[in-house]
């Protein structure tokens, strides 16, 4: 008997396994796609429906044209994207400089200030939001899209931690070679090793504009006015107090996650190069 077929039992278990994993993954999403094509009577119908019933009627789309048209959500994708864009561009800028100087460059002391940095990833996000939101207070900040954006261009623990993994990576021959030139450390930096390190920028910016296209929390907690909310802000209107809009919260979540799926799938490949480069590994 060949390897092949003495193998077969244990793959046909794993791919079922995968398959039903898969599944289970899968199947908040198809609801959340099939319910955003129903009408409201539709959604709790008995015994349960997966016929998107608006897709025979004669306006499919009337959901999500409700919500672009009479909600404002073209307005609140307009601000979820140039937060997002932003924050993300703050944070890949300080975690390459970060990066680079814990990896390329002698520093005194840089291994106990690279292991507070990681520690910063330990610490909950409701230890530091009420600290935080004084400060933004004290500054004025209240009810900007400065709260949102400019605490992203701090230190970020895991971009910093990629990065310099990355970095460390590269062969410092490059560096090496430049210097003899008559580089100096930012001309090395800029025109040698970022350019290097694309992969590893591109998935930084890609995980941090997923995380902050997908925050309720400090949106909530800072913008008060209504021309000023993001995409979660705008989605909490359609839950009321005693029931929620679920066709329209549905079209919603549908529509809010395409930017997202599109962003991935254009940045995936250097996002599995970052991951693959800077040596982290699931």
């Amino acid at each position: 008997m060949s390897d092949t077929l003495r193998r077969a039992p244990a793959l046909i278990a794993l791919y079922v396994v995968l398959l039903a994993y898969a599944c289970v993954t899968l199947m908040p999403f198809a609801w959340m796609l099939i319910t955003s094509f129903k009408e409201s009577r539709d959604v709790f119908r008995l015994p349960p429906s997966f016929v998107p019933t608006l897709l025979y009627g004669p306006d499919p789309l009337a959901n999500y044209t409700e919500v672009l048209t009479q909600h404002d959500f073209l307005l609140y994708f307009r601000n979820s994207f140039f937060v997002s864009t932003m924050a993300a561009l703050g944070q890949v800028a300080t975690c390459a400089l970060a990066g680079y100087a814990f990896a390329r460059m002698e520093l005194p002391g840089k291994n106990a200030i690279f292991a507070l940095i990681l520690a910063t990833a330990f610490v909950p996000t409701e230890v530091t939001i009420i600290p935080e939101f004084l400060l933004m207070r004290q500054l004025g900040w209240i009810d900007s899209f400065l709260p949102l954006i400019v605490p992203s261009f701090l230190v970020g623990s895991f971009g910093t931690f990629m990065l310099r993994e990355y970095f460390a990576s590269l062969p410092a021959e490059y560096g090496e070679a430049a210097r003899i030139d008559g580089a100096g450390p930012w001309r090395i930096f800029w025109r040698i090793y970022l350019p290097l390190a694309r992969p590893a920028l591109i998935s930084i910016f890609v995980i941090a504009f997923i995380n902050n296209w997908d925050e309720l929390l400090r949106p909530l907690l800072y913008l008060n006015s209504p021309e000023l909310r993001t995409v979660p802000l705008g989605l909490m209107r359609f839950v009321g107090e005693f029931e929620a809009e679920w066709t329209l919260l549905m079209a919603g979540s549908v529509a809010s996650t395409l930017p997202l799926i599109l962003i991935y799938v254009l940045g995936q490949k250097y996002v599995l190069q970052g991951f693959a480069g800077g040596g982290v590994k699931g």
